[in-house]
């Protein structure tokens, strides 16, 4: 497994130099972040931020992400042109030299929580997630942002794009899903490219819209429905994790060989499609991150791994989750179990 970092460019308070110092670090995972979505991503572009990372003695290993047009999402006859456009934008990426691409198909919103800095019992703080919070929120007063989210439409677009979300039901979002797939995947093929899809986080609908890789048998069907190696899964312990319905080692075993990127990162359950992230650790969370990461070993998976959200501790100061204190402890503590599973 290759141990990787998420970047968030030159502006990210996180410095290179400072993550190329945690052991073992050979990746980085990282975009281009004022595209808006379904714009070509250019050849040059792709460059410079691939030689910013070399520059400092590590490898752009991992896209994550290049977001998908909502027009996809939705099914629109304009979706077909955004289409195109990701296609050329896997080209470039390709011949950049970068060959893994994770991507999402959650509709308007990214990762959500309800609290970005919800105290945990030794003093640091952590992302987390109360179902009842989130059902008094208003989505449209144009104060719902999260650090993980992709902006690109204002407050009246949003309502728009909401209100065109109540005609798309579960079954028609998955069928948007395999009509972008089975267009972008023969592309990567001949580019070498793994896609590897992202779950939904948490992995149940919210504020009413519909969310469809959620769970082993939807991400069996996605896998099965375009088959092919370059169609892969972005296995996230956190968000697949986040219900305890999951079973995380069934999932594993299922998309054995097509897991193609690991997001590595642990939360506690505090109650019905309820969680706050702890440390990486058996100990804090609520996930076996031993026997995940045993699992993953056991099928063969020797791709990028990365620590996901982190707790902010020791008075650091940023994005929040992803600090680089609490990373750098997750991917040293991620580094020590790999060892040890691969003796």
């Amino acid at each position: 497994m290759e141990m990787s970092f998420r970047w968030y460019g030159l502006d990210d308070k996180v410095k290179l130099d400072h993550i190329r110092q945690i052991p073992q670090m050979k990746g980085i995972v990282s975009a281009i972040y004022d595209i808006p979505a379904g714009e070509v991503w250019d050849y040059e572009r792709i460059m410079s931020l691939k030689n910013s990372i070399s520059d400092h003695g590590l490898r752009l290993n991992v896209i994550e992400s290049v977001p998908v047009h909502e027009d996809i999402k939705l099914g629109r006859t304009t979706r077909e042109q955004y289409i195109e456009n990701y296609k050329q934008t896997l080209r470039n990426l390709s011949k950049a030299g970068v060959k893994t691409v994770c991507y999402n198909f959650m509709p308007v919103f990214d990762w959500t929580r309800t609290n970005l800095q919800d105290q945990l019992p030794d003093g640091s703080n952590s992302l987390s997630y109360h179902e009842q919070e989130v059902k008094q929120i208003d989505r449209l007063d144009g104060k719902l942002t999260l650090p993980g989210w992709d902006l690109s439409f204002q407050t009246d677009k949003l309502k728009s794009i909401m209100e065109a979300y109540k005609s798309v039901s579960e079954d028609q979002l998955m069928e948007n899903l395999i009509y972008f797939l089975e267009r972008v995947i023969p592309v990567a093929e001949e580019e070498d490219i793994k896609l590897a899809i992202h779950p939904d986080d948490p992995p149940w609908n919210i504020f009413g819209l519909p969310r469809v890789v959620t769970c082993k048998e939807n991400i069996e069907y996605i896998l099965q429905k375009v088959d092919s190696s370059s169609n892969g899964l972005t296995f996230c312990s956190g968000s697949l994790g986040s219900n305890p319905e999951n079973d995380l080692l069934e999932i594993i075993e299922a998309a054995k060989g097509r897991i193609h990127f690991v997001h590595a990162r642990n939360v506690k359950w505090t109650g019905d499609r309820s969680f706050q992230e702890s440390s990486h650790s058996i100990h804090d969370g609520s996930l076996p991150m031993v026997a995940i990461l045993n699992k993953l070993h056991e099928v063969g998976f020797d791709g990028p791994i990365r620590p996901d959200h982190g707790r902010m501790i020791w008075d650091e100061e940023g994005r929040p989750g992803y600090g680089l204190y609490d990373r750098a402890l997750g991917a040293t503590y991620l580094n020590g179990i790999i060892d040890t599973i691969k003796q």
